[in-house]
């Protein structure tokens, strides 16, 4: 990280859903911490999950966050349109042997496009399952300079540790084979991974500092590996306590009723929703 670069920060909504109230907090916050920073933030819109990702919801993002009073400073970038890039990143990974070819037939597979609190099946959304090394052994020759069809797992190094401060929630620490095991950064339907993806955009786009959901603590570990390998600086690290609904369960894009735009037909104003607490808590 470098303390003399001026601020980056940026927004990395999925447009998969309605933004909620736990968005919208998280984004503000983002916002907020590049404003105090003078500096710039950028949009990211994190749209490689074809099948769930919509137009209309794009739409509804960008205009939920503008009355929210959230502004970026740059065109909006689409993950569906730098694909190139995550070629690129995952021919440099496999060529430094950190990469492997997995034929298991996973759950996970089918979703690995999308950011893990997308997940919402899974009870802790930030955790893919540890995977058991059944294919670790694997060739990592790569045919043809590409991914072909099959998957790619991250070489996680034995009980690696990962730690990093986080600038809210203070320090962190994550062990391979106990928090986490080799990860998928490439499926075979020839889409990166939400892990490899926001690594290397995080790299390019030159972000100083990620502000994101606390649900996302193991997918900082996974990324910093994924950094490392390439040979990148890391951001600094923010993450936000999740909003919860009633149950104590966070939110989610299934949480219709807190969407920000039902909220508003509802007359919630925006101090209503960046600050009041709807029973939730």
């Amino acid at each position: 990280m470098n303390g003399n670069a001026p601020y980056r920060g940026r927004l990395a909504p999925s447009p998969t859903g309605l933004l909620h109230l736990g968005h919208a907090r998280t984004f503000f916050t983002a916002f907020t911490r590049a404003s105090n920073a003078s500096g710039t933030l950028l949009m990211r819109m994190d749209d490689l999950d074809t099948d769930r990702s919509r137009a209309e919801y794009i739409d509804a993002t960008l205009e939920d966050l503008a009355w929210l009073g959230i502004r970026w400073t740059e065109p909006v970038i689409y993950q569906s349109r730098r694909h190139a890039l995550y070629l690129d990143a995952w021919h440099r990974l496999a060529q430094l042997g950190w990469l492997y070819p997995c034929s298991c037939t996973r759950r996970e597979l089918a979703s690995i496009a999308t950011a893990p609190h997308e997940l919402e099946q899974q009870p802790q959304p930030d955790d893919e399952p540890i995977y058991p090394g059944t294919c670790r052994s694997a060739s990592s020759n790569i045919s043809h300079g590409n991914p072909g069809n099959q998957n790619w797992r991250f070489r996680v190094p034995d009980g690696e540790v990962v730690e990093f401060l986080d600038k809210n929630l203070g320090p962190q620490r994550f062990t391979a084979g106990v928090d986490f095991g080799d990860f998928l950064v490439w499926r075979r339907d020839g889409t990166p991974s939400y892990q490899l993806a926001c690594a290397v955009d995080d790299a390019d786009l030159a972000i100083t500092e990620v502000v994101r959901g606390a649900d996302l603590l193991k997918s900082t570990a996974r990324q910093i590996l994924i950094l490392r390998a390439l040979s990148q600086p890391q951001p600094a690290w923010f993450h936000c306590p999740l909003v919860t609904d009633q149950n104590n369960q966070r939110l989610a894009k299934r949480h219709d009723a807190l969407a920000i735009r039902k909220l508003r037909a509802q007359g919630r104003t925006v101090a209503d929703i960046l600050h009041g607490n709807f029973g939730l808590i």
